[in-house]
């Protein structure tokens, strides 16, 4: 259908884009439908970095943590608005403030999300 070959031509934009600022030839990718509290608390990724885009239902909630708790104040990504977050294995100096994310609370509301996340894949030998 129409709606196939856009939301794979989205996809494939967004890798694309995403392995040049990374710098890779390789991505990781993940889709799936998510239909409860999937990551429930507020956390950094063992990874570089890593993008997430939710096509279907609410968007990833983040905020900025100052003090290694969860954030005073968290927002949403909008539905369809991809966002790259850095992960705890990033280089360079450890901040003081970190973003974290979280998948939002869906269990037991009926709602379900259609979630893309991509992955640089840097340790390939080729």
């Amino acid at each position: 259908t129409a709606e196939t070959i856009i939301l794979g031509d989205d996809i494939a934009a967004l890798a694309k884009i995403f392995a040049d600022l990374m710098k890779t030839s390789f991505i990781r990718l993940r889709l799936e439908a998510v239909t409860g509290d999937a990551c429930h608390k507020f956390h950094m990724d063992a990874v570089t970095a890593r993008l997430i885009c939710t096509y279907r239902g609410p968007g990833t909630e983040y905020g900025l943590s100052t003090n290694g708790g969860d954030p005073t104040q968290v927002f949403a990504a909008p539905t369809g608005s991809p966002m790259i977050l850095c992960g705890s294995k990033w280089s360079g100096p450890a901040p003081t403030e970190r973003l974290l994310h979280r998948s939002p609370p869906i269990s037991r509301s009926g709602q379900a999300r259609l979630m893309l996340v991509l992955d640089p894949v840097l340790d390939v030998d080729v």
